[in-house]
């Protein structure tokens, strides 16, 4: 077997692994004020964001072209490998996952496997690297999606947005969460659940709703038998995320904690600001 691993761009993928010969990402689309931009291709983090608070309309985003990942997945072929492990954005934020099952017997001598990550950004990057170490390690695909389905399984992620709207128009969250966060003004804690994004606590402001995410991580942390690895992930608010990071590097001195950062796609529905933590079992 020799397996080649596909993402989108979604993940945060750390400078370990974003040069490896078997990884191939994917770009999702994103619209701003009408004009389509490939994530990570054409538009990176720094102009998405400075566009996003200048622009008219709502941004949005949309699935990868289907010739196009087909294109792909037949140069992926040419090159010699027989399978694919495509693991992607939560199925609950976009159907693209669904998607690729239509395709995913259309390239003769090409087994497909879509994945579904049931969540994005750092802890999905974080998926990607382990797929890779252990086809490394000359795992077999079976060992491989253990591998995988552990992390995943073991993933909890708290998100504290800056403004609800953003999720309410992209349809990522029910309207009655953001008109209750409106009146009372609060700093609501959200989460995946089943890979959909939920209201977990709602918080009177920001200093407390990090608060009461530093003790949920806590309860993971004091409830697995294992250390876990730590994460904290912002939306163009680096000097939050560096202050969340340092109060974790003295909770946790001896844990694995990584920052990363939110990209276009998640940025559109997130918002400007908005903060992280999360949690992941190595």
């Amino acid at each position: 077997m020799k397996l080649a691993i596909v993402t989108d761009s979604s993940a945060y993928l750390n400078e370990r692994i974003k040069n490896h010969r078997d990884l191939f990402i994917i770009p999702i689309p994103v619209i701003i004020d009408g004009k389509p931009f490939e994530e990570g291709v054409d538009i990176h983090e720094d102009e998405f964001y400075r566009l996003l608070n200048q622009s008219e309309e709502f941004p949005t985003t949309s699935q990868p072209v289907l010739g196009e990942v087909l294109t792909m997945y037949q140069d992926i072929r040419a090159q010699g490998y027989d399978t694919i492990l495509s693991i992607h954005l939560s199925e609950g934020i976009s159907g693209f996952v669904r998607t690729l099952h239509s395709i995913k017997d259309e390239i003769d001598g090409l087994t497909i496997v879509p994945y579904d990550s049931t969540i994005t950004s750092v802890p999905m990057g974080y998926m990607v690297e382990k797929a890779l170490e252990l086809s490394d390690q000359g795992k077999g695909l079976p060992e491989v999606i253990a591998g995988v389905d552990a992390v995943r399984d073991t993933t909890h992620a708290y998100i504290i947005v800056d403004d609800l709207n953003n999720l309410v128009r992209g349809g990522r969250l029910t309207n009655g969460a953001a008109i209750i966060g409106g009146l009372l003004k609060i700093k609501p804690i959200l989460t995946f659940s089943e890979g959909k994004i939920v209201l977990s606590e709602k918080i009177r402001s920001l200093k407390k709703a990090l608060q009461r995410t530093e003790e949920i991580i806590m309860e993971h942390q004091n409830s697995s038998q294992k250390e876990l690895r730590l994460y904290v992930i912002h939306a163009n608010n680096p000097e939050l995320a560096q202050t969340e990071y340092e109060k974790l590097r003295g909770l946790y001195p001896t844990s694995v904690i990584e920052i990363g950062s939110f990209g276009p796609v998640i940025g559109t529905h997130l918002g400007d600001k908005a903060i992280a933590i999360g949690v992941a079992g190595k």
